[in-house]
């Protein structure tokens, strides 16, 4: 295992635990992924028998260069950079749990209650950093086997190591989608048994745990698991809304909840961006709520995008996620999911500048979630959508190289109005406005300032206005 330990840190700190007369371990997620054969990790977990912070500022002193070190005493922990690789250190512990909270008691512990407390055997590895044992592995759970043979299982009674540390049910979950392994059945079992206590994890710690499980590779496999185990109904009611079908008179409806899991991992195969994924999850989450069964036409869910987009705000806000532009981002997706679909029977020039006018420098981020939208079995339906969404895109192309019109202002402004006519902020100058935004879209003006400016005056005097004389 020496080959894992080429980094010049792991030298020193085995200098450091000889000359203290400590033992000191690399342990979690550098041993897991350095087994897999994964990409090394940048962030190091060390664990010493003895004061994480001191022998961290040990560490730092060999090192030289007057390496900063910050520590957390309340934690015992203490962290330093090393080149490109950060360095956590903390002293060998065990743990006790109170039934109201995920935070333990901490008590100074051996190398083997460590390991007993941590979350999942593939996590409880360690590489032994003694000179003697440089580079040996220490698996008292067999860490090394569950890899193998891809299953994440707890080292001790999972109904323990769910109950005392809640967060753990969802980093089952999250690890099995990003590493593709299956959780071991009585682990599987023992998060039904204790979703509810999922309850006294803080929202911010569950929200990390999902946007992870969101940008796995294939985020549905998580999303299921969720859904199975009984956490996403107490985590995201919403979602869960979305599953099931129902059927009137021979018609029914799709499944909406594995339908928006499909979206998901359509849209996870073309792009890394967690608020497109996220516009993926909402984009129908208003279909519940619009509902309704028309004699003669079938399921309807009229207007779910606006409702939907109407939804975001609040999502967001549960979840702690940012409720700045990300979150409009989102909420714009969201409202204009529908739209390129609904032009691409007839694809006008005045639909396609009105689209790209409104989605602005989302254009590109909404036709591909309209694409991962697509989730029909019949071939000749999906090839006839792609085809039109082709059409779409040509246009938008055409469009925006004549008409500019991305992130686009009328080219006459209120001001120019108001000076014009010498008039205050009123509702005229509103009127005025989008009667020339409204030009320009349908195609009757070209977008520049002279025939908008011409547009500007017969508007004003329609609605009596007198130029103001200089």
């Amino acid at each position: 295992m020496k080959s894992h330990l080429t980094n010049p840190i792991f030298k020193v700190i085995s200098l450091v635990a000889e000359k203290m007369n400590v033992s000191a371990f690399v342990i979690g997620g550098f041993v897991r992924d350095s087994i897999m054969g994964r990409d090394a990790r940048k962030d190091i977990d060390i664990v010493v028998t003895g004061s994480g912070i001191d022998f961290a500022l040990k560490v730092a002193e060999n090192l030289g260069g007057d390496v900063p070190v910050k520590f957390f005493k309340n934690f015992g922990t203490a962290m330093l950079k090393s080149g490109d690789v950060q360095v956590e250190f903390v002293g060998a512990r065990k743990e006790s749990y109170q039934r109201d909270s995920r935070k333990p008691i901490v008590e100074d512990g051996t190398l083997e209650e460590d390991q007993n407390r941590r979350d999942f055997t593939i996590n409880a590895m360690a590489f032994d950093l003694g000179k003697k044992n440089f580079g040996n592995l220490v698996d008292p759970f067999n860490g090394r086997s569950d890899i193998r043979d891809k299953i994440i299982r707890t080292p001790l009674d999972p109904d323990i190591t769910f109950s005392d540390d809640p967060l753990r049910m969802m980093r089952a979950i999250r690890f099995a989608c990003q590493l593709d392994f299956t959780i071991e059945s009585s682990c599987y079992s023992a998060i039904k048994r204790n979703a509810e206590r999922i309850h006294i994890v803080s929202i911010e710690r569950v929200t990390d745990e999902l946007n992870l499980i969101i940008q796995a590779d294939t985020p549905s496999i998580g999303f299921r698991m969720l859904e199975e185990t009984g956490l996403l109904q107490i985590i995201f009611p919403d979602l869960v809304a979305l599953k099931g079908t129902e059927s009137i008179d021979g018609k029914g409806h799709k499944d909406n909840f594995f339908h928006t899991l499909e979206v998901l991992d359509n849209l996870s195969l073309r792009t890394q961006n967690l608020w497109l994924r996220w516009a993926a999850i909402l984009h129908d989450i208003a279909k519940p709520a619009t509902k309704k069964f028309v004699a003669g036409i079938g399921w309807t869910f009229y207007a779910h995008d606006f409702k939907g987009s109407k939804m975001v705000p609040a999502v967001f806000r549960k979840f702690r996620l940012p409720m700045n532009e990300k979150m409009k981002y989102v909420e714009k997706l969201v409202l204009l999911h529908l739209r390129p679909i609904a032009i691409t029977g007839e694809v006008t020039d005045s639909a396609v500048r009105r689209l790209l006018f409104e989605a602005g420098d989302s254009i590109d981020d909404l036709m591909l979630l309209c694409e991962a939208d697509i989730t029909s079995k019949n071939p000749v339906k999906v090839k006839k959508f792609l085809e039109n969404f082709e059409e779409v895109r040509r246009k938008l192309k055409e469009i925006e190289e004549k008409d500019r019109l991305r992130n686009w202002q009328p080219p006459v402004s209120g001001e120019i109005i108001m000076e014009t006519f010498g008039i205050a902020p009123s509702k005229e100058v509103g009127i005025i406005k989008d009667a020339i935004t409204e030009a320009i879209l349908e195609g009757e003006i070209p977008n520049e300032y002279d025939a908008a400016f011409q547009f500007m005056l017969q508007a004003g005097k329609n609605l009596g206005l007198v130029v103001r004389e200089n």
